[in-house]
C-alpha cells in the first residue's frame, strides 16, 4: 500500500534523525491533513482551496496558466472578483506564513506589537542569522554574538513567545537554508523579511521578500497587496556537467536582464534542463534572482524536490504534492511576457562583478578583463558558503576541488572562508569529512550565519581604502558591502569557482584549462568536480535550536527597557494635514546607484535595527551627492553650510522644514530592509522622486506614508538643482493613476513644473493620509471594534 510505505518512511526518518526534531503523526490517506512543517502540526497544507481557487481564476480568464499564475492566483482573498491583469493590477492575497531575519524582526515585532493584537494569524517564525560577526570562526563568534546581542535576542524570543511566532536561537543557521529544510514546499505562497526569500522557489513555492509592514499586515491576519506581477520565463534547456553549476545559470541571466530587468515579474523556470539541476541548485537559482530586481522566482515540481523532501523528512508532503502535481507545473501553452532560452550544455562557468552583480564575465575572461580595467588580480580572500550556496552539495563540490590541490601538496594561496547554512548542514559536512577537508586547505570555517555577506566581518588583512579583490559564492557585491572598504573589487561565482581561484591565489587562473605546480614541481590540472546532492546516510540535525512558542502566550512579559541603546518602542507617524507639500529642501541629490546599502548601511549598524532613531544616524551616509561627488557630505540650505546627511536632516526637523531626496534608476534596489523608509519618514522625509524604484523599497515607503514618485519624463531629473524648493501639488485631488505636479523654484526666482507619476491605488493612498499603513491598520480596526 503506498500510503503504508509513506507512513513506514515518515517513521524511519524520525528514528534516524532524532524524534526531537518531529511531530509523528498518522497519515491516513493521500489528501488526508498533511502538516506544512514538523514544528507546527495543528497547521496543514490546504491544496484542495488551491485547486479551487485557481479553477476558478482558470474559468475566468480562459486560457492556460503560468505556474507562478496559478500559486499567486491561488492564493487570492477573492478569486472570483479579482481584478487581474499582469503588471497593473494590485492583487489582495492570502499568504500560508510568514518569516522573518533577526535583523528586520526587531522592527517587524515593534510594529506588530504597536498594532495591539493579541497573536499572529499565520504561523509565523523569527531566525537569528544576521547579528553573528565573522571573526576567530564559529564557534567563538557564535559565543561572542550572544554575549553582546544578548537584550536583542531576549526581546526577539519573549515577542515570539508572547505573539504564536517560531524562534531559531542564533547558531540555527542562515534563515533562508532553514526555510528550504523545514518550510518551504511546492505551492507554498511565504513571504519574509529578507530579499533572499525567493530561496524557496527551489522547491516549487512563490517566496517573496517584503519589509516588515507587510509582514505584519499577513501576522494581523488582512489581505496582502502585491501588484499583478508580469512573467518571464526562462527555457533551459540541455543538461548542466563540468565545471558549470547552477549559480552559473543565474550569473548568466543577470548579465542578460541586468538589476532592474525583472522589476515587477516572477521570473519562472521551465524546460526539459529543469531536471538536470538539483532541488538545492534550483533554490540558489531562485535566491539570486532577487538580484535582478525580481518578485521572486520559482521553478516546477519534480523528482529532484521529491528527493529532497523525502531525504528532509517531508515524505508526506512530496506525496501529497505528488497527488496535485498538476496544479504545481505550468499549463501547456501557457504564454509568458519575455522569454529567455538558455542551453545548460553550452553554459560555461561565470564571475559577476565587481561592484554589481549584473556585470557578467566568463571565468576565462576575467583575468583579462580584470588586467585592462586596472581591477586587482591577486586574490585576498575567497570565501563560500551564505544564503545562496551553502547546500551539502555546494560544500561536497567545493571539497572535491580541495581533495586535489591537498592530494598534491597544496593549500589556498588566498584566505579561505566557509559558511555553513544550517546547523543541519554543518553537522552533516563534520560527520562526512567536507569540513575537515576544507579545513586542511586552509580554510576558516565560520559560524551558522550570514556573516561577510551582509558585512558582518571584522576583517584584519587589509585597511580601508586599500584596493583589492574578493571572490565570494554570495549574491551581492555592492562597494562596501561585505567588509565596508570602498576599495574592495568583490565578485560572485560558484563555491567550487571560488575554491578554485583561492588555491591559484589569482583572477588570471582558469581551472577549465589551465594547471598548477604541485609541491612536487609537477604540473597538473584540476579535474571537474563531482560531489552527491544529498547526503547518503540522513542528514545530522545537530543541536536543537529551536523554540516552540507555547500554546497561550499572554501571561509572557516583553522587555523594552526606556533607555535602552538597542530597542526603542515606536512612536506613530503624524497624520497628513490635508494639504499640499509646499517648499520642500532637497536633503540630497543622489548621483548613479542608490541600493538600501546606500540608504541604510548594514555592518555594525546592524545593531540599531531595533531602535530608530539610534540607526537614523546612518540616513543615506552611502549616497554619492551629485553637488560635490561626495558621500555623506551636503550642503544645509538654511546655514549654507556642509555636513554629513543625517545631521542636515535632523536640523531640518528641529526646523519645522519638510525635505525630499531625488534618485536616479532603480532607487532602493537590494536588500528589503525597510529602515531605508523608516529613517527619511522619522527624520522629516515627506518624498522621494526618482527615474525608477525598485519594487521592495516602493512599497517600504509607502507603508511608512512617504510619497515614492517617478519623473514622467526621467529627463527631468536634469531639470532639479540641490539648491531648488519642490512644491507637490494636487493632493487634495491624490487618485490611483493621476499624475502629481512638481513645481520646481529656483534660487533666482524662477519656475517651473513637471510632472510626476505614481503607483499608488486606493487602500495606499489611505497609508499614506493616514501617516503610515499601521496608522490605518488602527483606524479600520478602531472602526470594526
Amino acid at each position: 500500500c503506498k500510503v503504508l510505505v509513506v507512513i513506514l518512511s515518515f517513521f524511519q526518518h524520525a528514528l534516524n534523525s532524532g524524534i526531537r526534531r518531529y511531530h509523528v503523526a498518522p497519515v491516513l490517506c493521500q489528501r488526508a491533513k498533511v502538516a506544512m512543517s514538523h514544528f507546527e502540526p495543528n497547521e496543514h497544507i490546504d491544496y484542495e482551496k488551491l485547486e479551487k481557487n485557481i479553477n476558478i481564476v482558470r474559468k475566468r480568464l480562459d486560457r492556460p496558466l503560468t505556474l507562478s499564475e496559478k500559486i499567486v492566483y491561488g492564493h487570492l482573498d477573492d478569486p472570483a472578483k479579482q481584478e487581474i491583469e499582469r503588471g497593473k493590477t494590485y492583487l489582495r492575497l492570502r499568504p500560508d506564513r510568514v518569516a522573518m531575519q533577526d535583523a528586520t524582526a526587531q522592527m517587524a515585532m515593534l510594529q506588530f506589537i504597536s498594532s495591539g493584537l493579541p497573536k499572529v494569524a499565520v504561523p509565523s517564525t523569527i531566525h537569528c542569522d544576521h547579528l553573528i560577526e565573522a571573526q576567530l570562526g564559529g564557534e567563538k563568534d557564535l559565543r561572542r554574538a550572544k554575549d553582546i546581542n544578548q537584550e536583542v535576542y531576549n526581546f526577539l524570543a519573549t515577542a515570539g513567545a508572547k505573539y504564536g511566532v517560531g524562534f531559531w536561537k542564533p547558531g540555527s543557521g542562515i534563515i533562508h537554508q532553514i526555510i528550504l529544510e523545514n518550510y518551504s514546499y511546492p505551492g507554498v505562497m511565504l513571504i519574509g523579511t529578507d530579499s533572499h526569500t525567493p530561496n524557496g522557489g527551489g522547491l516549487g513555492g512563490i517566496c517573496i521578500g517584503v519589509g516588515g509592514a507587510d509582514a505584519v499586515d499577513v501576522m494581523a491576519g488582512i489581505p496582502w497587496e502585491l501588484k499583478c506581477p508580469k512573467v518571464i520565463g526562462v527555457k533551459l534547456t540541455g543538461k548542466l556537467s563540468g565545471w558549470s553549476s547552477p549559480k552559473d545559470v543565474i550569473l548568466k541571466v543577470a548579465g542578460i536582464l541586468t538589476v532592474k530587468g525583472g522589476t515587477g515579474a516572477i521570473i519562472e523556470y521551465h524546460g526539459p534542463g529543469v531536471d538536470s539541476i538539483s532541488c538545492t541548485g534550483m533554490a540558489t537559482i531562485c535566491n539570486m534572482g532577487a538580484e535582478i530586481g525580481a518578485t521572486t522566482s520559482i521553478f516546477p515540481y519534480n523528482a529532484r524536490m521529491k528527493k529532497y523532501l523525502g531525504k528532509t523528512g517531508r515524505a508526506d508532503i512530496a506525496a501529497l504534492a505528488d497527488e496535485f502535481q498538476q496544479h504545481l507545473v505550468p499549463d501547456s501553452g501557457c504564454q509568458y511576457d519575455q522569454v529567455i532560452e538558455i542551453n545548460l550544455s553550452e553554459l560555461k562557468p561565470h564571475i559577476n562583478g565587481p561592484f554589481t552583480p549584473d556585470l557578467a564575465h566568463p571565468v576565462s575572461d576575467i583575468g583579462a578583463v580584470a588586467e585592462k580595467e586596472g581591477w586587482p588580480v591577486d586574490i585576498r580572500v575567497g570565501l563560500i558558503g551564505s544564503c545562496t550556496n551553502s547546500s551539502y552539495e555546494d560544500m561536497g563540490r567545493s571539497a572535491a576541488v580541495a581533495k586535489q590541490a591537498l592530494a598534491h601538496g597544496l593549500k589556498c594561496k588566498s584566505k579561505f572562508t566557509i559558511t555553513p547554512g544550517s546547523e543541519q548542514i554543518r553537522a552533516t559536512i563534520e560527520r562526512d569529512g567536507y569540513a575537515q577537508v576544507l579545513r586542511d586547505v586552509g580554510g576558516l570555517v565560520l559560524a551558522n550565519a550570514c556573516g561577510p555577506c551582509i558585512g558582518q566581518w571584522d576583517r584584519k588583512d587589509i585597511k580601508k581604502g586599500e584596493k583589492n579583490t574578493i571572490v565570494t559564492s554570495y549574491n551581492r557585491n555592492f562597494t562596501g558591502r561585505n567588509d565596508a572598504n570602498p576599495e574592495t573589487h568583490a565578485f560572485v561565482t560558484s563555491p567550487e569557482i571560488v575554491t578554485a581561484l583561492s588555491i591559484a591565489g589569482t583572477l588570471k587562473f582558469n581551472p577549465e584549462t589551465d594547471y598548477l605546480t604541485g609541491a612536487d614541481g609537477k604540473k597538473f590540472k584540476l579535474e571537474a568536480p563531482d560531489a552527491d546532492e544529498l547526503p547518503k546516510l540522513e542528514f545530522d540535525p545537530g543541536q536543537d535550536t529551536y523554540q516552540y512558542p507555547p500554546k497561550d502566550g499572554s501571561g509572557q512579559h516583553v522587555d523594552v527597557s526606556p533607555t535602552s541603546q538597542r530597542l526603542q518602542l515606536l512612536e506613530p507617524f503624524d497624520k497628513w494635514d490635508g494639504k499640499d507639500l509646499e517648499d520642500m529642501l532637497i536633503l540630497i541629490k543622489v548621483k548613479g546607484k542608490c541600493t538600501t546599502d546606500h540608504i541604510s548601511a548594514a555592518g555594525p549598524w546592524l545593531k540599531f535595527r531595533g531602535h530608530l532613531d539610534n540607526i537614523s544616524n546612518n540616513l543615506l551616509i552611502g549616497a554619492i551627492n551629485i553637488e560635490n561627488g561626495k558621500a555623506n557630505s551636503v550642503r544645509n540650505a538654511l546655514t549654507q553650510e556642509f555636513g554629513p546627511v543625517p545631521d542636515t536632516a535632523r536640523y531640518y526637523k528641529k526646523m519645522g522644514v519638510k525635505w525630499a531626496v531625488i534618485g536616479d534608476e532603480n532607487y532602493g534596489e537590494g536588500s528589503s530592509r525597510e529602515h531605508a523608509a523608516l529613517e527619511p519618514r522619522h527624520l522629516g522625509g515627506r518624498v522621494i522622486i526618482t527615474k525608477s524604484f525598485a519594487r521592495i523599497h516602493e512599497t517600504n515607503l509607502k507603508k511608512q506614508g512617504l510619497l515614492p514618485l517617478t519623473f514622467a519624463d526621467p529627463a527631468d531629473y536634469n531639470k532639479i538643482h540641490p539648491v531648488d524648493k519642490l512644491s507637490i501639488v494636487g493632493l487634495a485631488d491624490f487618485a490611483p493613476g493621476k499624475p502629481l505636479k512638481c513645481i520646481i523654484k529656483h534660487p533666482n526666482g524662477s519656475q517651473e513644473t513637471i510632472m510626476l507619476n505614481h503607483t499608488f491605488n486606493e487602500s495606499q493612498i489611505e497609508w499614506f493620509q493616514a501617516g503610515s499603513a499601521l496608522n490605518r491598520m488602527k483606524e479600520l480596526q478602531q472602526k470594526s471594534s
